[in-house]
């Protein structure tokens, strides 16, 4: 295999062998209870955030990526997911801070068990450990943080679909269909 792409492969592995196994059951659990989910992230965590609700919509959840004009108000019972590397992302503070006032649970997945963001939250979701993200030439500048959390997410919809057993018929039907 191409070294590049083994480099990348072996890291994302590395990093998911050190994220608690436990992470699915809760994070199944909380999306279970919440009315509605919120998902925020900004750059490259951004993406990775619209791809998890895309799959949460799929799987019939009442899913809203941040932001977007069409996402209604978070009120109590709901569940506002940051997704941040850092956990210190300016934006994605205010918005933690305002869905705690509104009585909404706030989970926190990120590369470090400390945080601003992490303070706020009822649950911090830690992809790897501390030590997970170490430069490496060539995995420049989060890289590693959003491949491996994008993964994790999708493992946690194929852990979701699982427990509700959902066929891919029923979340196909809920596929757009005016692309």
């Amino acid at each position: 295999m191409n070294p590049h792409r083994q480099l990348v492969l072996d890291k994302i592995n590395d990093i998911l062998s050190s994220t608690p196994d436990d992470y699915e059951d809760r994070l199944t659990q909380m999306v279970e209870e919440a009315g509605q989910v919120f998902v925020g992230g900004m750059g490259r965590s951004g993406l990775v955030t619209k791809f998890f609700v895309m799959r949460l919509m799929h799987a019939g959840y009442k899913a809203f990526v941040l932001g977007e004009t069409v996402t209604p108000a978070i009120r109590k019972g709901d569940l506002f997911i940051v997704i941040s590397g850092s956990g210190e992302t300016g934006a994605m503070i205010t918005n933690a801070k305002t869905a705690k006032e509104k009585g909404a649970r706030v989970v926190l997945i990120s590369a470090k068990s400390s945080s601003t963001i992490a303070d706020i939250a009822d649950e911090v979701l830690q992809i790897g450990t501390d030590d997970s993200y170490a430069k490496v030439k060539g995995l420049p500048m989060g890289t590693m943080f959003e491949l491996s959390t994008l993964i994790f997410l999708e493992a946690q919809i194929s852990h979701v679909i699982h427990e509700k057993g959902i066929e891919e018929e029923e979340m196909r039907s809920r596929h757009a269909n005016l692309e």
